[in-house]
């Protein structure tokens, strides 16, 4: 009796952890900001709760990560900065508990580059290394975690070649997301961007259609096909 009731307790919570990330996923598509801000209430409270909980600090750190992520669509740097380094507190704290979780790391380094391209100067300085440390660390733990090359691509995206970033580079780790993953709609939304940054545009034109075919929902993929020529 006893091993049924955790069983199905632990079912009960993997079902209430897809149904929250749902409901974070349509919130980031729909850029509804009000809405991530409800649930990084939520998360908050949970993390608080349950302080050496690695998933309960991850969960805390994806919303905050959404919430940078969308507030940098609407051109808001101050709040996607102040999402971003709310959520490597979380990020750092599911580390700490897990160290061996690839996706853990992926999260602190997405979360710390996230913090440069809305502060480059000084986000550059604080949050750089980070940034590149914990990305090499996800890889490294998990070659196969599509996600942890579509964040280190990002960091290249926006990173000059004089600097060890550059479009190339990037498009390399895109590439190799795809591979892993053929159905990862943010890898081709990425790819899009980074190909219309060297004035690719019908390829860029090509990935934006893929990741919208993957996620029609993605406002920001509308908006990224709808601006590139």
């Amino acid at each position: 009796m006893r091993k049924f009731l955790l069983a199905t307790l632990a079912v009960s919570v993997a079902l209430a952890a897809s149904v929250g990330s749902n409901e974070l996923k349509q919130a980031r598509d729909r850029q509804d900001l009000p809405a991530l801000e409800k649930i990084i209430a939520q998360d908050e409270q949970a993390a608080k709760a349950n302080e050496k909980s690695a998933d309960a600090q991850y969960q805390l750190a994806l919303a905050d990560s959404y919430a940078a992520e969308v507030a940098m669509e609407m051109r808001d740097k101050r709040k996607a900065e102040a999402f971003a380094e709310a959520g490597i507190d979380a990020a750092q704290k599911a580390v700490a508990a897990n160290e061996s979780n690839a996706e853990y790391h992926r999260m602190l380094g997405g979360l710390c580059g996230q913090v440069i391209p809305a502060s480059p100067l000084f986000g550059g300085m604080k949050y750089g290394q980070c940034a590149q440390q914990e990305l090499s660390k996800a890889i490294q733990l998990d070659g196969k975690l599509a996600m942890a090359y579509v964040s280190r691509g990002v960091g290249y995206t926006y990173l000059p070649a004089s600097f060890g970033g550059g479009v190339d580079l990037a498009l390399k780790d895109f590439n190799k997301a795809i591979s892993l993953d053929p159905n990862l709609a943010e890898a081709y939304l990425w790819k899009g961007v980074a190909l219309r940054k060297v004035a690719r545009n019908a390829a860029a034109r090509k990935a934006f259609e893929k990741a919208l075919q993957l996620d029609p929902n993605r406002l920001w993929a509308k908006q990224e096909l709808a601006k590139t020529p």
